[in-house]
């Protein structure tokens, strides 16, 4: 990871936002057999192997059953543009330890956003208190994991300066102002993330990721008379620098633009229940929200998930295979260890429509008696890993998109959603629907637009009766929230069928 390269601290945008102060490297692990790589990564945080064994000590001198310790430190950037100019640029540093004990299925957890020694042990003594049998812990051995790596990039964010960041900035709002005279403004911004991680826990496991993110968009407002249309278009990566390009200017401003345009002619459908098809892509939002969550293990261990007493049964028809895959090159869920050290897999939770597995942390798969998937996820060192999904997608199906828009006589294709609300639990859920079309005697007809979709999400996933091999990827900014957290996720679905869903429209 050639981590010794970069600079503690190595960002043109940190002038932006006005000076911060980080403390200086130290050489803190001379002459210790490990890797350069934990080496760098102790270093990078001013840490001994020493430190890192006396807190983790203390963490579990209440008789826990174990304990990590989750080091951040993130350097955060973002450039806004509003009429016509770039009127905004902000950088923020985050960097402290997340401190973690598991007393059977039970959490203790506290953080310092300093990592001075007694910091650290006083928050190691609060997590502690998880437990209340005292213990003597001793274990000094590393035992380094060394991480995936599936977000290979050619320049650091901490490399490019706003200067370098300005033009992409402008050349999108131009474009699109350049391609359609109805447009009338545009917000545009470009953000970027650089995360250094180090994790150690109790069994002597050590390991290291170095993270990065970047995320550029655009909303593109037009206006035809007195009527207003707005759309919003953007892309994320865990990509360098090199990701910007005019390739990607060109592809975002005339999608946004053509999106746009098309909503000066939507219309309603009639209320009512319907075939719905959802189309290739975006439409993975409703399976991320409304399946993806139920499949998750902590609402299982509980009870509250209606799948939890469906292990190995039939959930779907026997071509559909839903996947959970945190190893996708480049990927804005990917990562190369999860937040507990583990491996990321490529998990396969439903299997010829057969409920295969859940989507497991460690105290899930420690309850279950099933190895990690590699979905532990925390927002920060600040949080608690929970179980998370990453990029949930269902595969290719046996259909054509156009074998099935040929089975639909009346109904709604629909491929892009603004917001929603589900029941994890249970399910059910209200999608409203920014924009798609009317399916009438097998044809996309008018434009609609501002519509609900209203459902049950195990329900709805039984009720997928055909799906196309037209599969896509939806590398949009979505962000996944979940007990107060948020983490960044991706999903994907081929063209699907429904043969039944709430529309919510005319003389609803």
């Amino acid at each position: 990871m050639n981590l010794n390269r970069r600079n503690f601290l190595k960002t043109g945008t940190a002038a932006a936002a006005g000076a911060v102060l980080i403390p200086p490297l130290v050489q803190s692990c001379n002459n210790l057999k490990i890797s350069t790589n934990v080496k760098d990564y102790l270093n990078h945080f001013e840490v001994s192997r020493a430190a890192l064994n006396k807190v983790i000590s203390v963490a579990m001198a209440k008789g826990g059953d174990y304990a990590d310790l989750f080091f951040e430190h993130k350097i955060s950037n973002n450039i806004g543009l509003q009429d016509g100019k770039v009127n905004s640029a902000s950088s923020k540093i985050d960097y402290g330890v997340g401190i973690r004990v598991l007393k059977g299925d039970q959490t203790g957890f506290a953080y310092s956003e300093s990592l001075d020694m007694q910091s650290m042990l006083d928050a190691a003594r609060l997590a502690a208190s998880i437990a209340d049998e005292p213990n003597t812990f001793k274990k000094d051995i590393f035992n380094e994991k060394v991480p995936a790596d599936y977000y290979n990039i050619e320049k650091n964010w901490e490399d490019v300066s706003v200067k370098d960041k300005v033009p992409f900035v402008q050349k999108i709002n131009d474009r699109i102002f350049s391609l359609d005279e109805k447009v009338i403004k545009v917000n545009a911004f470009l953000s970027d993330e650089s995360s250094y991680v180090l994790f150690y826990n109790s069994d002597g496991r050590i390991s290291y990721d170095y993270r990065p993110m970047a995320s550029f968009g655009a909303v593109c407002i037009m206006q035809k008379g007195r009527q207003v249309e707005n759309f919003y278009s953007a892309r994320s990566y865990r990509k360098g620098f090199e990701w910007l390009t005019e390739d990607l200017v060109e592809e975002l401003a005339v999608e946004v633009t053509q999106r746009t345009n098309t909503l000066f002619d939507a219309t309603k459908p009639k209320a009512g229940e319907m075939p719905v098809v959802l189309g290739a892509g975006g439409s993975g939002i409703l399976l991320h929200e409304a399946i993806g969550h139920t499949f998750e293990a902590d609402f299982n261990r509980k009870g509250t998930s209606i799948f939890s007493d469906k292990m190995g049964k039939k959930v779907a028809e026997n071509f559909i295979n839903i996947i959970d895959d945190g190893t996708l090159e480049n990927n804005r869920g990917a990562l190369n260890i999860d937040d507990e050290g583990n491996d990321v897999k490529k998990t396969c939770l439903v299997k010829d429509g057969v409920l295969n597995s859940y989507i497991h942390d460690r105290i899930s798969s420690a309850h279950y008696g099933v190895d990690p998937t590699g979905n532990g996820r925390r927002e920060s060192f600040r949080h608690i890993p929970l179980p998370r999904m990453s990029s949930t997608y269902m595969e290719p199906g046996p259909h054509t998109r156009e074998e099935i828009l040929a089975e639909v006589d009346y109904g709604v294709y629909v491929d892009n959603f603004s917001n929603g609300q589900v029941k994890i639990g249970a399910g059910d859920f209200t999608f409203f629907v920014k924009s798609g079309y009317l399916v009438e005697k097998g044809k996309m007809t008018r434009p609609v637009k501002d519509i609900n979709i209203i459902g049950n999400g195990p329900q709805a996933l039984a009720d997928v009766v055909m799906a196309a091999n037209d599969y896509k990827t939806d590398n949009g900014t979505w962000v996944c929230g979940k007990g107060g957290q948020s983490v960044p996720v991706t999903m994907g679905l081929p063209t699907v069928l429904v043969k039944g869903l709430t529309v919510g429209g005319l003389n609803a």
